[in-house]
């Protein structure tokens, strides 16, 4: 007991706020709900989510690009309808050649 008290009184009482500063620091950095840890944790996911954003837009731009030349360019219409639909002219005879490894 006789060594606590000392120590109690040569560096607790003599550095009270010094204590008091390092506890508090403690708590907010590590303990608290908005501790520097869950600030790290919540501006990795800020950044991976703007990163997400960033690639929605892109792909929002050249889809609206794309959507706009099908509403302006008959060609690109015929391209679409022919490619992905497999459609024809009443004059013409379509083959589709389809790769053995696609058909897995």
């Amino acid at each position: 007991m006789g060594h606590l008290f000392n120590f109690w009184n040569r560096y607790i009482r003599r550095y009270k706020y010094a204590v008091a500063f390092l506890v508090f620091m403690i708590i907010i950095g590590l303990v608290d709900e908005n501790s520097l840890l869950v600030r790290y944790e919540r501006r990795m996911d800020i950044s991976n989510l703007k990163r997400e954003i960033g690639k929605y837009q892109q792909q929002y731009d050249e889809e609206s690009a794309r959507l706009q030349s099908l509403m302006t360019d008959p060609a690109a219409v015929e391209k679409l309808a022919r490619e992905k639909y497999l459609m024809k002219r009443a004059d013409e005879d379509v083959f589709v050649i389809a790769d053995s490894a696609s058909n897995d």
